[in-house]
């Protein structure tokens, strides 16, 4: 792999925190966590380009300012790039529930594969095991919420897709991690997009709020509204990637907040009526 060009010296070596990890390839591009004890956020990103050694190169150059903790190789291997105990530079602007330094709070995980602005193929098993094992590794040293292993787009949904509806989360949910309920199937009728307005639409952004997605409660479909809907589907109800809120995705939302775990707000409002 070629070293990134650059007068700076290589960032110091360190000992890897999972015994999962192949090796420890530093980036210098991380600072302190900013007001949390530790990390309480796992969150997962695709590499969206073309080469791997690329994306490598681009997390450990300090011009670029990324990094990420991890990146899991296509053919499974793991390396380390950011001790867990420091704040890697992967979410960037971002907002989940009341956090709005993603940055802290996460660990990041660059899951290797170009996205769709390249093709977008299907994540590789060995892959995906590897991320699986990986993830569950982290959530022994760090107690990490279900409902907050979350996909970058969730969290940025203006800017970000991945690490897109390709990403089996129900594979890593069968092995207990991260927060998941059954999809409600696609099916023709009623349906909420952008520009409509009323208590529907109010109801559904309480709930897309309620779970975490920072979209303005107003009773508008505005563009924020239709970002987070999208992302809420690439995640959760990946069937149909569209931004418009069928029963489907009402059903499936509704049934995604009165499941959430670990949380001592209400229960969520009842799901619009769109009959």
């Amino acid at each position: 792999m070629t070293e990134p060009p650059t007068d700076n010296p290589p960032a110091p070596p360190f000992a890897p925190d999972s015994p999962l990890v192949a090796q420890v390839l530093p980036s210098p591009n991380h600072g302190e966590r900013l007001g949390v004890a530790g990390p309480d956020m796992l969150l997962l990103h695709y590499t969206g380009m073309e080469s791997t050694d690329q994306a490598v190169e681009w997390l450990r150059s300090p011009e670029r300012q990324v990094s990420a903790h991890y990146v899991v190789f296509e053919d499974g291997r793991i390396a380390q790039l950011v001790p867990e105990a420091r704040r890697a530079w992967h979410a960037g602007a971002a907002h989940w529930a009341s956090a709005t330094d993603i940055n802290s709070h996460s660990i990041g995980i660059e899951i290797a594969n170009p996205g769709h602005d390249f093709g977008y193929p299907p994540f590789p098993a060995i892959q995906i095991e590897a991320v699986t094992a990986l993830c569950k590794d982290i959530l022994t040293r760090h107690p990490i919420p279900p409902d907050r292993v979350l996909a970058h787009s969730d969290v940025a949904p203006m800017r970000k897709e991945d690490p897109g509806e390709k990403f089996p989360w129900e594979v890593l949910h069968r092995f207990g991690v991260g927060h998941l309920v059954e999809e409600a199937p696609p099916s023709d009728g009623r349906y909420f997009m952008r520009g409509e307005h009323g208590q529907p639409i109010e109801a559904l952004q309480a709930m897309l709020a309620f779970y975490g997605y920072g979209v303005p409660v107003t009773g508008t479909y505005c563009e924020e509204t239709e970002a987070a809907v999208r992302a809420f589907q690439r995640h959760f109800r990946r069937a149909r990637v569209d931004g418009i809120a069928d029963v489907s995705t009402l059903a499936t939302l509704y049934a995604l907040c009165a499941s959430r775990p670990g949380t001592a707000e209400p229960e969520p409002a009842e799901p619009p009526n769109i009959a």
